[in-house]
């Protein structure tokens, strides 16, 4: 039975992780442009360098290979985490490819945890822990709401329906659910 609870209800679960994903989105879009602009950071000597602080953390990192790795070309480094921060907030926030980029955004805190925030004590206080958390139910979830994904996912079930509708048995080339469908409406027609 569908009451007016249970549609605000089912309603409301399919918003649920949207402030998530805008928060993220926003952050990471932020965290990238912020290292782009700041001449400071993208150096490999000085200070506020990204040389300077991996330096700094690379004793107490929880991977010190790591450090010792993206200290033969801190520039580098520092531009990949960058424009990776940059790609995962404007994909979060589209919606677009939102399993992808939030894999991502959990492997640039994960990084950036063993790395740059490991030795903060108590571990609650370093961001890159949460930020690595945070990215779970996205990665899980996707963008079931206000996203390009839930956009075309939308459309590629409507192309699946014009198919069905004209009596056609196609299904759009490439989607698992739409054979998933196709095999079970062959299996219903077969059915007594």
């Amino acid at each position: 039975m569908n009451t007016p609870s249970a549609g605000l209800r089912a309603r409301a679960s399919e918003y649920a992780l949207l402030p998530l994903r805008l928060f993220l989105g926003v952050t990471f879009v932020y965290a990238g442009l912020d290292k782009l602009t700041d001449p400071a950071f993208l150096s490999a000597t000085g200070d506020g360098s990204i040389g300077q602080q991996m330096e700094a953390v690379r004793d107490a990192a929880g991977i010190p290979a790591l450090i010792d790795f993206s200290l033969t070309q801190p520039v580098a480094f520092g531009i990949a985490i960058a424009a990776g921060e940059l790609a995962v907030g404007l994909g979060a926030l589209a919606g677009l490819l939102t399993r992808i980029a939030a894999l991502g955004g959990a492997l640039i805190s994960l990084s950036l945890w063993l790395t740059m925030s490991w030795s903060t004590t108590p571990y609650y206080f370093g961001a890159d822990v949460i930020y690595l958390l945070a990215w779970t139910p996205l990665i899980l979830a996707g963008a079931p709401a206000l996203s390009l994904d839930a956009l075309i996912h939308r459309r590629r079930g409507a192309t699946a329906r014009v198919a069905t509708d004209s009596g056609a048995t196609a299904t759009p080339v490439g989607t698992r659910a739409g054979a998933r469908r196709a095999r079970g409406r062959a299996r219903a027609r077969v059915s007594p």
